[in-house]
This record gives C-alpha cells, structure tokens and sequence, in this order.
C-alpha cells in the first residue's frame, strides 16, 4: 500500500496495548478468525450495496453473515471500520494487479514510459470491472466521515506515482497538470465501469480510455 490507508478491523483488533507487535493466533483460530472476517466483510459489501453505507445498519450485516454482533465490533470497530477495510482491500488487489502487470511488461522488455502507464491503467480499469460491486459503492460517494480527506490524500499518491511512471518532472507546473488530469481520467473511467453491467461495454470503456491516455500521455512538441 502506499502508506496513506491505516490499520483498521481485524489488524486494528490485534494490536497489543502497550504498541507492539501482535504476538499471533494459533493456526486454527487463525484461520477461523480469517473465515469470520471474510463474512463480515462479503456481507457489508452486499449491505451497504443494497442500502448505502448512510442507511446500512450494523444488526443487519451480523444477522446476514449469521454472526454475533460482537463479532463485527471485534474485528472492525462498527460501521466506518469494514467500510475501510474494504477500501483498504480494494485498494491493496488494486495495486498488487497493477504491479504484476507493470513487472511482466518489463520482463518482456517494454521500457517506454508511456507504453507502461497504459499497460498498468489497463490493468487497474479491469481490476476496477472485476471488483465492481465496490467500484460502484465508491462511485456514490455516500462514506463514513472523513473518508472523503483519506481518498484525496489517497488520490495525491496515486498522481506522484503515475508521475514517476511516465518519468515526468513533478516541479514543472505542465508536467504535474498532465499527470493529473490523466489520473483524473483513469478514476472517472473506473467509475464508469462500477455503473455498467455488460462485460463487451466495459471492454470497450477499457479500450477508449487506453486510447485516451496514449494521445494524451505524448508530451507536445
């Protein structure tokens, strides 16, 4: 991760008081514990999908996921605790996919800055497809207090690596609008693909906006 979301749920619940590290679980409690926390992060999605995160009510997600209330306290805090989590998971296969794609790219011997931006914008439009049940969650913008602050910190970070990726010069005002306002194009577009329900539409959404970013991504001049 890029170090902006923090710790929140299940690693939040195992941090011992005194700050140091958790000592770990037994391995079938881990794994339980893991179970439990797959539950109730499926069934907050379903919930907050059905609802919006403003009318979901916690009794209802424990009751779907057929677990104690206690359970979702102890493991997320209440309700902003799994929204995070799942912005924290979203964002953690988000990137895991990018990096993948942008090292088997180099592998193959693509060097050019421009060719690897599009190649890893391909990849996250695709991840954004393939997790479109929270895409479209982000996309109504109806989050727990404060998250708006956490995105945009979120989305600076995002901006300096796509920075780093096309090897632009930060300091130049040009450079860092450019960057911008591609990133800008990237997180519309995916947007757009938590709104669509039709795999050839969100090819096509896919495909435009990659062609969108190399007429746009070639410096002038």
């Amino acid at each position: 991760m890029s170090g902006i979301v923090q710790s929140t749920g299940a690693e939040a619940a195992r941090q011992r008081p005194d700050g140091q590290a958790p000592t770990g679980l037994p391995e079938g409690h881990a794994e339980r514990d893991g179970s439990v926390r797959h539950a109730l992060l499926n069934t907050a999605l379903e919930v907050f999908s059905d609802r919006g995160y403003t009318d979901a009510g916690l009794a209802e997600i424990a009751a779907r996921s057929s677990l104690p209330l206690g359970n979702l306290f102890q493991h997320y805090g209440g309700k902003r605790g799994l929204y995070l989590a799942l912005w924290e998971e979203f964002q953690e296969e988000q990137e895991r996919r990018t990096a993948a794609t942008l090292a088997a790219e180099r592998d193959r011997g693509v060097d050019d800055p421009i060719a690897l931006f599009v190649a890893g914008a391909r990849a996250y439009l695709e991840g954004a497809w393939d997790n479109r049940r929270f895409a479209r969650l982000l996309a109504e913008d109806d989050g727990p207090v404060g998250f708006d602050t956490l995105r945009r910190h979120w989305d600076r970070a995002w901006v300096r690596r796509n920075a780093r990726l096309l090897e632009v010069d930060e300091k130049q005002r040009a450079g860092r609008v450019r960057v911008s306002v591609l990133t800008t194009i990237i997180g519309g577009a995916a947007r757009e693909l938590g709104n669509c329900t039709d795999e050839a539409e969100a090819q096509e959404i896919v495909e435009e906006v990659c062609g969108i970013l190399i007429h746009l991504s070639t410096p002038p001049g």
